[in-house]
């Protein structure tokens, strides 16, 4: 019998309770064995995804700066509409704006540009 099918049997004669006490610390070795590969395998997968997320975060960041050099209204504006969408949650949610409110200021003009006063 190989190993690998011993430590089927023995397990599962644990499982049905008929294992007996000579296989008792050998299948606790093996029960051992497993949460500890079990752990670094998590632990591992833990840390390769924040390293993809943190290197993602960065891609991102470079991408925002990018297009803030291009047009600093238009991020402008599309950091106010990201921040007005993470406020807005929910069927119950209402939102009272000034309509002086940067929010408005973004729909002033058609193409898009921000308006401002006559005295910028």
């Amino acid at each position: 019998m190989e190993l690998e099918e011993r430590r089927e049997e023995m397990l599962k004669r644990q499982a049905e309770g008929l294992a007996t006490p000579e296989e008792t610390p050998a299948l606790e070795q093996i029960r051992s064995t497993a949460d500890k590969e079990v752990t670094i395998i998590l632990a591992e997968a833990n840390k390769k995804s924040q390293v993809l997320k943190g290197e993602g975060d960065g891609e991102r960041n470079k991408i925002f700066a990018e297009a803030f050099g291009r047009d600093p209204d238009f991020f402008s504006f599309y950091r106010s509409m990201q921040s007005y969408e993470k406020s807005l949650v929910g069927k119950d949610t209402s939102l009272i704006l000034s309509p002086d409110s940067d929010f408005f200021k973004f729909f002033g003009q058609s193409g898009g540009r921000k308006t401002r006063p006559a005295n910028q």
